[in-house]
Protein backbone atom coordinates (compact mmCIF):
# COMPACT_ATOMS: atom_id res chain seq x y z
CA UNK A 1 0.00 0.00 0.00
CA UNK A 2 1.59 3.59 -0.75
CA UNK A 3 2.09 6.26 1.80
CA UNK A 4 1.35 9.47 1.68
CA UNK A 5 3.78 12.71 2.62
CA UNK A 6 2.51 16.03 3.37
CA UNK A 7 4.88 18.79 4.45
CA UNK A 8 4.71 21.81 6.52
CA UNK A 9 7.88 24.15 7.00
CA UNK A 10 8.02 27.51 8.88
CA UNK A 11 11.07 29.33 8.38
CA UNK A 12 11.22 31.81 11.40
CA UNK A 13 13.19 35.19 12.35
CA UNK A 14 14.43 33.13 15.58
CA UNK A 15 13.96 29.30 16.92
CA UNK A 16 11.50 28.95 19.74
CA UNK A 17 11.68 25.41 20.41
CA UNK A 18 10.25 25.16 24.23
CA UNK A 19 7.31 27.48 23.35
CA UNK A 20 6.23 25.72 20.01
CA UNK A 21 7.06 22.05 21.22
CA UNK A 22 4.52 22.79 24.77
CA UNK A 23 1.84 24.65 22.74
CA UNK A 24 1.65 21.73 19.70
CA UNK A 25 1.45 18.37 22.68
CA UNK A 26 -2.36 19.06 23.13
CA UNK A 27 -2.72 18.56 19.41
CA UNK A 28 -1.04 15.06 19.38
CA UNK A 29 -2.54 14.40 22.26
CA UNK A 30 -5.78 14.38 20.72
CA UNK A 31 -4.88 12.12 18.43
CA UNK A 32 -3.69 9.66 21.04
CA UNK A 33 -0.11 9.83 19.49
CA UNK A 34 2.82 8.65 20.89
CA UNK A 35 5.59 10.74 21.29
CA UNK A 36 9.47 10.35 20.94
CA UNK A 37 12.28 12.29 21.43
CA UNK A 38 15.13 11.85 19.66
CA UNK A 39 18.77 13.43 21.40
CA UNK A 40 20.25 15.41 17.64
CA UNK A 41 23.14 16.21 20.08
CA UNK A 42 22.61 20.19 20.08
CA UNK A 43 21.39 20.56 16.56
CA UNK A 44 17.75 21.47 17.57
CA UNK A 45 14.93 19.59 18.26
CA UNK A 46 13.46 16.27 17.17
CA UNK A 47 10.39 14.34 17.89
CA UNK A 48 8.20 11.55 16.55
CA UNK A 49 4.25 10.85 17.07
CA UNK A 50 2.92 7.58 16.19
CA UNK A 51 -0.86 7.20 15.96
CA UNK A 52 -2.57 3.94 16.30
CA UNK A 53 -4.14 4.07 12.93
CA UNK A 54 -0.16 4.11 11.42
CA UNK A 55 0.41 7.89 11.46
CA UNK A 56 3.06 9.31 11.66
CA UNK A 57 4.33 12.48 12.71
CA UNK A 58 7.89 14.02 12.32
CA UNK A 59 8.94 17.14 14.45
CA UNK A 60 12.17 19.35 13.74
CA UNK A 61 13.54 22.65 15.24
CA UNK A 62 16.65 23.57 13.93
CA UNK A 63 18.86 26.15 15.82
CA UNK A 64 18.94 28.15 12.30
CA UNK A 65 14.99 28.92 13.33
CA UNK A 66 13.61 26.19 10.61
CA UNK A 67 10.82 24.29 12.12
CA UNK A 68 9.29 21.28 9.78
CA UNK A 69 6.65 19.18 10.06
CA UNK A 70 6.32 15.69 7.57
CA UNK A 71 3.53 13.34 8.55
CA UNK A 72 2.78 10.35 7.02
CA UNK A 73 0.04 8.47 6.27
CA UNK A 74 -1.24 5.19 4.30
CA UNK A 75 -2.99 5.78 1.16
CA UNK A 76 -6.39 4.29 2.81
CA UNK A 77 -6.08 6.79 5.34
CA UNK A 78 -9.36 9.14 6.00
CA UNK A 79 -7.75 12.13 3.75
CA UNK A 80 -9.92 14.64 5.76
CA UNK A 81 -9.11 13.92 8.36
CA UNK A 82 -5.52 14.38 7.63
CA UNK A 83 -6.18 17.30 6.12
CA UNK A 84 -7.77 18.33 9.15
CA UNK A 85 -5.06 17.78 11.55
CA UNK A 86 -2.46 19.70 8.81
CA UNK A 87 -4.94 23.07 8.98
CA UNK A 88 -5.04 22.93 12.98
CA UNK A 89 -1.19 22.35 13.35
CA UNK A 90 -0.72 25.10 10.57
CA UNK A 91 -3.37 27.53 12.50
CA UNK A 92 -1.84 26.54 15.65
CA UNK A 93 1.94 27.46 14.61
CA UNK A 94 0.55 30.50 13.48
CA UNK A 95 -0.70 31.45 16.94
CA UNK A 96 1.93 30.63 18.45
CA UNK A 97 4.73 31.83 16.36
CA UNK A 98 3.01 35.30 15.43
CA UNK A 99 5.74 38.33 14.72
CA UNK A 100 8.31 35.00 14.07
CA UNK A 101 7.57 33.88 11.12
CA UNK A 102 9.10 34.37 7.92
CA UNK A 103 7.49 32.10 5.72
CA UNK A 104 5.39 29.42 5.68
CA UNK A 105 5.48 26.75 2.60
CA UNK A 106 2.99 23.94 2.54
CA UNK A 107 3.19 21.84 -0.31
CA UNK A 108 1.01 18.91 -1.89
CA UNK A 109 1.25 15.32 -0.54
CA UNK A 110 3.77 13.15 -2.30
CA UNK A 111 2.47 9.69 -3.02
CA UNK A 112 4.90 7.11 -2.59
CA UNK A 113 5.14 3.48 -3.44
CA UNK A 114 1.86 4.01 -6.32
CA UNK A 115 0.86 1.39 -8.34
CA UNK A 116 1.60 4.23 -10.97
CA UNK A 117 4.34 6.30 -10.60
CA UNK A 118 3.76 10.02 -11.35
CA UNK A 119 7.33 11.39 -10.49
CA UNK A 120 9.91 11.32 -12.91
CA UNK A 121 12.98 13.83 -12.94
CA UNK A 122 13.70 16.76 -15.54
CA UNK A 123 17.21 16.65 -16.98
CA UNK A 124 18.53 19.17 -14.76
CA UNK A 125 17.21 17.14 -11.71
CA UNK A 126 14.13 18.40 -11.08
CA UNK A 127 11.32 16.61 -9.60
CA UNK A 128 7.64 16.69 -12.02
CA UNK A 129 4.84 15.39 -10.73
CA UNK A 130 3.19 14.37 -13.99
CA UNK A 131 -0.90 13.85 -13.81
CA UNK A 132 -0.41 9.80 -15.26
CA UNK A 133 -3.38 7.87 -14.47
CA UNK A 134 -2.31 4.53 -15.60
CA UNK A 135 0.23 2.08 -17.29
CA UNK A 136 -0.24 1.14 -20.73
CA UNK A 137 2.58 -0.46 -21.36
CA UNK A 138 5.80 -1.63 -19.37
CA UNK A 139 8.23 -4.20 -20.69
CA UNK A 140 11.98 -5.02 -20.27
CA UNK A 141 14.32 -5.49 -23.10
CA UNK A 142 17.22 -7.18 -23.72
CA UNK A 143 18.51 -3.08 -24.03
CA UNK A 144 16.32 -0.89 -21.58
CA UNK A 145 12.81 -0.80 -19.61
CA UNK A 146 10.45 0.55 -21.83
CA UNK A 147 7.35 2.33 -20.56
CA UNK A 148 4.77 3.55 -22.10
CA UNK A 149 2.20 6.03 -19.55
CA UNK A 150 -1.13 7.85 -20.17
CA UNK A 151 -1.14 11.29 -19.02
CA UNK A 152 -4.25 13.23 -18.91
CA UNK A 153 -2.51 16.56 -20.10
CA UNK A 154 0.03 15.10 -22.73
CA UNK A 155 -1.84 11.42 -24.05
CA UNK A 156 0.41 8.48 -23.60
CA UNK A 157 4.28 9.04 -22.77
CA UNK A 158 7.57 6.83 -23.94
CA UNK A 159 9.66 6.55 -20.98
CA UNK A 160 13.20 4.98 -21.58
CA UNK A 161 14.78 3.74 -18.16
CA UNK A 162 13.62 6.47 -16.23
CA UNK A 163 14.29 8.65 -18.83
CA UNK A 164 10.71 10.70 -20.34
CA UNK A 165 11.51 10.48 -24.42
CA UNK A 166 8.25 11.36 -25.93
CA UNK A 167 4.92 12.37 -25.43
CA UNK A 168 1.61 12.14 -28.00
CA UNK A 169 1.67 15.59 -27.36
CA UNK A 170 6.05 16.49 -28.39
CA UNK A 171 4.93 17.80 -31.76
CA UNK A 172 7.28 20.62 -31.27
CA UNK A 173 10.44 17.93 -30.62
CA UNK A 174 10.31 16.54 -33.66
CA UNK A 175 9.38 19.74 -35.65
CA UNK A 176 12.45 20.92 -33.89
CA UNK A 177 15.06 17.71 -34.73
CA UNK A 178 14.14 17.92 -38.17
CA UNK A 179 14.64 21.69 -38.90
CA UNK A 180 11.82 23.61 -38.01
CA UNK A 181 10.03 23.23 -41.11
CA UNK A 182 12.24 25.15 -43.16
CA UNK A 183 14.39 22.10 -45.05
CA UNK A 184 13.25 20.40 -48.15
CA UNK A 185 12.67 16.53 -47.87
CA UNK A 186 11.18 16.16 -51.11
CA UNK A 187 13.41 13.17 -53.37
CA UNK A 188 16.36 13.38 -50.43
CA UNK A 189 17.56 10.35 -48.68
CA UNK A 190 17.29 10.56 -44.90
CA UNK A 191 19.20 8.24 -42.41
CA UNK A 192 17.19 8.26 -39.16
CA UNK A 193 19.48 7.01 -35.79
CA UNK A 194 17.24 5.53 -33.11
CA UNK A 195 13.37 7.15 -33.67
CA UNK A 196 11.47 3.99 -32.63
CA UNK A 197 8.56 6.05 -31.19
CA UNK A 198 7.92 6.35 -35.02
CA UNK A 199 7.40 10.25 -34.23
CA UNK A 200 9.87 11.68 -37.05
CA UNK A 201 9.18 8.70 -39.60
CA UNK A 202 5.73 9.79 -39.44
CA UNK A 203 6.56 13.67 -40.16
CA UNK A 204 9.17 12.47 -42.81
CA UNK A 205 7.15 10.49 -44.84
CA UNK A 206 4.80 13.03 -45.41
CA UNK A 207 7.52 15.48 -47.05
CA UNK A 208 8.15 12.76 -49.74
CA UNK A 209 11.00 12.15 -49.93
CA UNK A 210 13.16 9.69 -51.81
CA UNK A 211 13.78 6.77 -49.22
CA UNK A 212 14.04 7.21 -45.36
CA UNK A 213 16.45 4.52 -43.42
CA UNK A 214 15.58 4.18 -39.87
CA UNK A 215 18.02 2.35 -37.62
CA UNK A 216 16.49 1.10 -34.29
CA UNK A 217 17.61 -1.13 -31.96
CA UNK A 218 15.32 -2.05 -30.02
CA UNK A 219 12.42 -4.06 -31.07
CA UNK A 220 10.37 -3.60 -28.44
CA UNK A 221 9.85 0.21 -28.66
CA UNK A 222 8.91 -0.14 -31.77
CA UNK A 223 6.29 -2.61 -30.83
CA UNK A 224 5.07 -1.07 -27.84
CA UNK A 225 4.43 2.30 -29.72
CA UNK A 226 3.32 0.82 -32.65
CA UNK A 227 0.53 0.21 -30.48
CA UNK A 228 0.00 3.06 -27.82
CA UNK A 229 2.01 5.85 -29.39
CA UNK A 230 -0.41 6.21 -32.59
CA UNK A 231 -0.59 9.69 -32.09
CA UNK A 232 2.66 10.10 -32.51
CA UNK A 233 3.70 7.63 -34.81
CA UNK A 234 0.39 7.17 -36.96
CA UNK A 235 0.61 3.64 -39.20
CA UNK A 236 3.89 4.03 -40.46
CA UNK A 237 5.06 1.48 -38.00
CA UNK A 238 2.49 -0.86 -38.99
CA UNK A 239 4.99 -2.15 -41.58
CA UNK A 240 8.90 -2.09 -41.59
CA UNK A 241 8.74 -1.11 -45.36
CA UNK A 242 6.82 1.55 -47.01
CA UNK A 243 6.99 3.38 -50.24
CA UNK A 244 9.89 5.23 -49.27
CA UNK A 245 10.98 3.83 -46.10
CA UNK A 246 12.56 1.22 -44.71
CA UNK A 247 13.27 0.20 -41.00
CA UNK A 248 16.45 -1.88 -39.67
CA UNK A 249 16.19 -3.22 -36.40
CA UNK A 250 19.83 -3.28 -35.98
CA UNK A 251 22.52 -1.08 -33.87
CA UNK A 252 23.22 1.97 -35.37
CA UNK A 253 27.27 1.78 -35.08
CA UNK A 254 27.62 -1.23 -37.78
CA UNK A 255 25.15 -0.07 -40.03
CA UNK A 256 27.00 3.42 -39.80
CA UNK A 257 30.28 1.81 -40.46
CA UNK A 258 29.17 -0.37 -43.03
CA UNK A 259 27.97 2.98 -45.33
CA UNK A 260 31.35 4.54 -44.50
CA UNK A 261 32.94 1.87 -46.21
CA UNK A 262 30.53 1.53 -48.83
CA UNK A 263 30.92 5.27 -49.75
CA UNK A 264 27.03 5.58 -48.62
CA UNK A 265 25.71 9.15 -47.80
CA UNK A 266 22.51 11.14 -47.15
CA UNK A 267 21.05 14.28 -47.53
CA UNK A 268 20.42 14.06 -43.59
CA UNK A 269 21.48 12.25 -40.64
CA UNK A 270 19.07 12.48 -38.13
CA UNK A 271 20.06 11.41 -34.48
CA UNK A 272 17.02 10.39 -32.05
CA UNK A 273 19.15 8.11 -29.58
CA UNK A 274 18.29 8.08 -26.73
CA UNK A 275 20.34 10.39 -24.22
CA UNK A 276 23.16 7.81 -23.06
CA UNK A 277 23.46 6.02 -26.02
CA UNK A 278 22.75 2.03 -26.69
CA UNK A 279 24.78 -0.31 -28.36
CA UNK A 280 25.23 -4.25 -28.44
CA UNK A 281 29.24 -3.41 -27.98
CA UNK A 282 30.60 0.21 -26.92
CA UNK A 283 34.09 0.20 -28.34
CA UNK A 284 34.84 3.19 -26.31
CA UNK A 285 34.96 3.82 -22.52
CA UNK A 286 32.91 6.78 -22.20
CA UNK A 287 29.56 8.32 -22.84
CA UNK A 288 31.64 11.66 -24.35
CA UNK A 289 33.65 8.78 -26.17
CA UNK A 290 30.67 6.95 -27.69
CA UNK A 291 29.00 10.15 -28.60
CA UNK A 292 32.12 11.32 -30.54
CA UNK A 293 32.05 7.94 -32.56
CA UNK A 294 28.72 8.60 -33.70
CA UNK A 295 28.79 12.03 -34.49
CA UNK A 296 32.06 11.21 -36.61
CA UNK A 297 30.33 8.58 -38.45
CA UNK A 298 27.37 10.60 -39.13
CA UNK A 299 29.16 13.18 -40.32
CA UNK A 300 30.65 10.53 -42.82
CA UNK A 301 27.67 9.69 -44.29
CA UNK A 302 26.61 12.98 -44.89
CA UNK A 303 26.58 14.29 -48.24
CA UNK A 304 28.51 17.71 -48.90
CA UNK A 305 25.35 19.98 -48.38
CA UNK A 306 23.50 17.63 -46.24
CA UNK A 307 22.89 18.08 -42.45
CA UNK A 308 23.03 16.41 -39.34
CA UNK A 309 20.37 17.03 -36.73
CA UNK A 310 20.25 15.93 -33.09
CA UNK A 311 18.84 17.09 -29.76
CA UNK A 312 21.13 18.00 -27.46
CA UNK A 313 20.21 18.59 -23.71
CA UNK A 314 18.00 20.67 -20.91
CA UNK A 315 19.14 24.21 -21.88
CA UNK A 316 20.16 24.09 -17.88
CA UNK A 317 22.56 22.25 -18.29
CA UNK A 318 25.00 24.64 -19.59
CA UNK A 319 28.42 22.39 -18.89
CA UNK A 320 27.13 19.62 -20.75
CA UNK A 321 26.05 21.39 -23.51
CA UNK A 322 29.15 23.44 -24.12
CA UNK A 323 31.24 20.03 -23.49
CA UNK A 324 29.22 18.59 -26.89
CA UNK A 325 30.23 21.09 -28.80
CA UNK A 326 33.80 20.57 -27.90
CA UNK A 327 32.76 17.26 -29.15
CA UNK A 328 31.83 19.10 -32.34
CA UNK A 329 34.96 20.58 -32.83
CA UNK A 330 36.84 17.53 -32.62
CA UNK A 331 35.67 15.60 -35.48
CA UNK A 332 37.72 14.17 -38.23
CA UNK A 333 35.51 16.37 -41.01
CA UNK A 334 35.60 20.12 -39.88
CA UNK A 335 31.99 21.53 -39.31
CA UNK A 336 30.19 24.37 -38.39
CA UNK A 337 26.61 24.52 -35.79
CA UNK A 338 23.95 26.39 -35.01
CA UNK A 339 21.35 25.46 -32.17
CA UNK A 340 17.94 26.15 -30.90
CA UNK A 341 15.99 26.19 -27.49
CA UNK A 342 12.52 25.04 -28.20
CA UNK A 343 9.92 24.24 -25.25
CA UNK A 344 9.00 20.33 -25.50
CA UNK A 345 5.58 20.03 -23.31
CA UNK A 346 5.95 16.79 -21.63
CA UNK A 347 9.49 18.05 -20.49
CA UNK A 348 8.59 20.88 -18.66
CA UNK A 349 11.75 22.31 -19.27
CA UNK A 350 13.75 24.60 -22.52
CA UNK A 351 15.37 21.68 -24.97
CA UNK A 352 18.35 22.45 -27.16
CA UNK A 353 18.26 20.99 -30.75
CA UNK A 354 21.87 21.01 -32.70
CA UNK A 355 21.97 21.46 -36.63
CA UNK A 356 25.52 20.54 -37.81
CA UNK A 357 27.03 20.78 -41.31
CA UNK A 358 30.36 20.54 -42.66
CA UNK A 359 32.18 23.17 -43.52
Amino acid sequence: MALRHYTLDFNLSAPDCPTTVHGLQSIFQEQEMTETVHDTEGHGYLATFIGKNGRLVILRVTAHGLLTIDLQCCEGDNIVQVENLLNTLEEKLRSLLHGNIKRVKRLPALTRGAAVDRYWPTADGRLVEYDIDRVVYDEDSAYQNIKIMHSQQFGNILILNGDVNLSESDLPYTQAIMGRGQENYAGKEVLILGGGDGGILAEAVKLKPKMITMVEIDQMVIDGCRTHMRKACGSVLDNLKGECYQVLVEDCVPVLKKYVEEGKTFDYVINDLTAVPISTAPEEDSTWEFLQLILDLSIKVLRPTGKYFTQGNSANLTETLALYEEQLGRLSCPVDFSKEVVCVPSYMELWVFYTVWKK
